[in-house]
């Protein structure tokens, strides 16, 4: 089985962006773009809501190729253009998106199948509402939960209310030199 990794960026508090959905006050580093990258090396798949790919899709498929483009940009844009995109959409289709799945209905289920299917990890980028979702049905292994040194006191949060409580293990942490810390959860099962 698959397993597949939740990648977020959070406020102290808790937000995965601003009230208005804004993502400008988060300083991400090349440092953190290159450990990223590390992570990406274990995976050929990425999940997403549309809003997530529509914002990542928009940038990453030709970063690679922008005059200042660092080694991590173009790294994770060479990755980008390879994996696997899962969409998580009511609304899109999948005319002219090569390389890309749309998930329409039944969204734990589909995701579930995936999983099960060869293939190496799958990485859930951004996506509040698709995660939240997905840890309501325990499909969610791992977590990648980056703390960044800034307190928004509203937003988009990462963790709303659940039905169900989930138990994690401290697997490994990583401090960036921004003052942002990584936490690398495991689902402990019990």
């Amino acid at each position: 089985m698959r397993n597949l990794s939740l990648l977020a960026h959070t406020s102290l508090d808790g937000f995965v962006a601003g009230a208005k959905g804004e993502l400008d006050d988060f300083d991400v580093s090349e440092e953190n773009l290159l450990f990223v990258c590390s992570l990406t090396e274990q995976a050929d798949a990425a999940l997403f809501g549309r809003t997530s790919y529509e914002l990542l899709n928009n940038y990453w498929p030709g970063a690679k190729d922008l005059p200042t483009a660092s080694t991590g940009t173009v790294a994770y844009s060479n990755w980008y253009n390879g994996a696997k995109k899962i969409v998580i959409s009511e609304s899109m289709t999948a005319e002219n998106l090569n390389n890309t799945i749309i998930i329409k209905d039944d969204v734990p289920n589909k995701v579930n199948e995936i999983k099960n299917q060869p293939g190496k990890d799958i990485l859930i980028f951004g996506s509040p509402a698709v995660s939240q979702l997905l840890m309501q049905h325990n499909l969610i292994d791992t977590y990648w939960i980056f703390v960044n040194p800034i307190i928004f006191g509203k937003g988009v949060p990462l963790f709303t209310e659940m039905s169900n409580k989930i138990r994690l293990k401290l697997v490994k942490t990583k401090q960036f030199s921004n003052g942002e810390f990584g936490l690398n959860y495991s689902v402990n099962a019990k």
